[in-house]
């Protein structure tokens, strides 16, 4: 099995920290729907980024599914009507994902960097590389 470079990180994070990715999505079996349509019939307009990269229309993409499960922190994934569960302001500009240590989060990726990643393998170098600059 070749090890990717995210389990080349153990211990880098500091103990206790969580990866929560925000999706540009609300929760709710019509949001899906509608989302899931969208996403279908007008891909450039598709207002989440980071949607449109890691699911396809069968669910999340294997690569960024086997990418997440071997980090070695946890990753929450979250919508945008469940920000405030985590003391994340509604006017953060998602996607994004936020670094969750003990009770503090702070901003880990933005949403012009995830904007910027065209595929999954763009993501987790993304991912990696934020991970390479936190600080135990």
């Amino acid at each position: 099995m070749q090890t990717t470079p995210a389990l080349e990180n153990k211990g880098k994070a500091p103990a206790g920290s969580t990866v929560l990715f925000v999706y540009n999505a609300d929760t709710g079996l019509f949001n899906v729907v509608t989302d899931y349509a969208h996403k279908i019939l007008s891909p450039k307009t598709y207002p989440c980024n980071l949607c449109a990269i890691t699911y396809g229309n069968r669910g999340m993409n294997k690569k960024w599914k086997d990418f997440i499960a071997a980090l070695t922190l946890p990753v929450v994934f979250l919508h945008r009507d469940e920000l405030v569960k985590y003391g994340i302001s509604h006017d953060s500009k998602l996607p994004a994902a936020f670094l969750k240590v003990g009770t503090a989060v702070t901003l880990f990726i933005t949403h012009d960097e995830i904007k910027g990643c065209s595929s999954v393998n763009d993501l987790i170098q993304l991912v990696t590389a934020k991970l390479e600059t936190v600080k135990a």
